[in-house]
């Protein structure tokens, strides 16, 4: 994470030439962003192949986020500590052989800890991007132009993933979804040990790990706990056993935090208003829209009959969409203000929920796919950017870095959660029916169970957001 008064960047009298190094952030910041996405297209030939069951169906992109969201702060704070240049390396490294092993796994065990894996390297590398980036570029409008390329590649990064997957599955296999990231990762790696400054924070802070690990363990936890529900059902051992094992870890890791000199998540932020209810509503709309992806990749694949390119290409509108809300909603919080917004935003995206949820097992595209999905995706785009304003309003400009990153980790770990229960409720509708009618009873429950959950986080910004940023 960036604190901008104690980086000590490269001499620029030895420094590479800019775009260079904004290319190689870029980069780096394209592959963490497109793995989220990619793999959704993927994940029918993924079951094909591999016997994969319902359950290792959601591992595949749950271990993946879990990993990718429980070490993300350490992965920032590891960059301040031992270096940018040195985590972007590490972290890039772990990510490609990662890929490697996945894209080479004969067993669902093997795949799963390979995207496990991924996501760890992914943590590792992703807060080092940005930060490399606005060490090397000076600041004005030179670095304002560096950061807006670096949000549209993460942005086109997630919207590029479902035709890039879609290509990838039917022009070769599965397997090239992860494979791919090999040689473009050994290119990367290349050029970032060549050219990349190397630059660090002033502090010697001590890396918070008991805490990355204990965040880790519970939400991973608490996830499996809530997948078992549905198989086991809520009172059985299997189910309840991990559900409070979760919950245990979860309040070890806030005792941690509340102990520790250096805590990963310093819990004095959350008694400042704006960063504890962006944060919550946060949480809660990357419960609710995490899964949208995940289920119409399902949908259009298993009911509608789509080919992996066509799922790919159906799902673009969607994704450009949220680039669409992203970029509007700057301009539309100067005339009504983020907390406004961020409501708007989440209740377009209710408003596709619902619609999604009248699906059916013979639906057209531009009812079924196109409009609900533009809507969900508009409203994301519209209320992600003001709750990441609202949230690092009311902090000190030393923690705006550590908040951000705070957002960014409720949202994953909101979509991580979020995912297991709406997989769950899914399953529970079909009840291991296999027909396109009973598919599509399931997906249609989760996406109702998604239009509540929306409602009433536009309920809760509504109350308890504040009214103008602090900042």
């Amino acid at each position: 994470m960036l604190r901008a008064a104690a980086v000590r960047p490269v001499s620029r009298s030895s420094a590479p030439p800019t775009w260079v190094v904004v290319a190689l952030a870029c980069a780096g910041q394209f592959l963490v962003v497109l793995d989220i996405s990619v793999v959704n297209v993927a994940l029918p030939s993924m079951r094909a192949d591999l016997a994969l069951s319902a359950t290792g169906l959601q591992w595949v992109v749950n271990a993946y986020t879990i990993a990718f969201a429980g070490f993300m702060l350490l992965g920032g704070r590891a960059g301040d500590l031992y270096g940018r240049k040195r985590m972007f390396l590490i972290g890039l490294a772990l990510f490609t052989l990662a890929s490697l092993g996945g894209g080479l796994a004969q067993a669902e065990w093997q795949l799963l800890l390979a995207r496990a894996v991924q996501g760890l390297g992914a943590a590792v590398l992703a807060p080092s991007t940005l930060t490399i980036l606005t060490s090397a570029v000076p600041e004005g409008a030179a670095r304002a132009r560096a950061i807006a390329t670096w949000t549209a590649v993460g942005a086109g990064g997630g919207a590029a993933g479902g035709l890039v997957g879609g290509l990838l599955v039917e022009g070769l296999s599965w397997r090239w979804v992860l494979l791919i990231n090999v040689p473009v990762g050994a290119v990367v790696l290349a050029g970032a040990l060549r050219w990349l400054p190397e630059s660090r924070a002033g502090d010697r802070r001590r890396l918070d790990l008991p805490g990355a690990l204990l965040a880790t363990a519970g939400l991973a936890t608490l996830a499996y706990g809530i997948v078992q529900t549905e198989a086991e059902g809520w009172t059985s051992s299997a189910a309840v056993a991990p559900l409070l094992a979760g919950a245990a870890l979860i309040g070890l890791f806030l005792l941690v935090e509340a102990r520790t000199k250096t805590p990963l998540m310093p819990l004095k932020l959350f008694r400042i208003r704006s960063v504890s209810s962006a944060n919550v509503a946060m949480f809660l709309c990357g419960a609710a829209m995490f899964c949208m992806w995940f289920f119409m990749t399902l949908y259009a694949q298993n009911v509608l009959g789509y080919t992996p390119l066509e799922a790919g290409l159906a799902l673009m509108p969607s994704s450009l969409a949220v680039i669409l809300g992203s970029k509007a909603a700057p301009r539309l919080m100067r005339v009504a203000g983020a907390r406004h917004v961020a409501v708007f935003g989440t209740l377009v995206a209710a408003v596709g929920f619902g619609w999604q949820s009248t699906m059916s097992a013979d639906g057209t595209y531009l009812t079924a796919i196109m409009f609900p999905g533009i809507l969900m995706m508009l409203g994301a785009g519209l209320a992600a950017t003001p709750l990441g304003s609202l949230a690092t309003s009311g902090a000190a400009p030393g923690d705006a870095g550590l908040v951000s990153g705070l957002v960014n980790t409720s949202r994953t770990m909101g979509g991580s959660l979020g995912l297991s229960v709406m997989s769950t409720i899914a399953a529970a509708r079909t009840g291991g029916g296999t027909s396109a009618a009973a598919l599509t009873e399931g997906y249609a429950l989760a996406f109702r169970t998604g239009t509540g959950v929306l409602l009433g986080g536009a309920v809760l910004m509504l109350l308890w957001l504040p009214r103008r940023s602090a900042g």
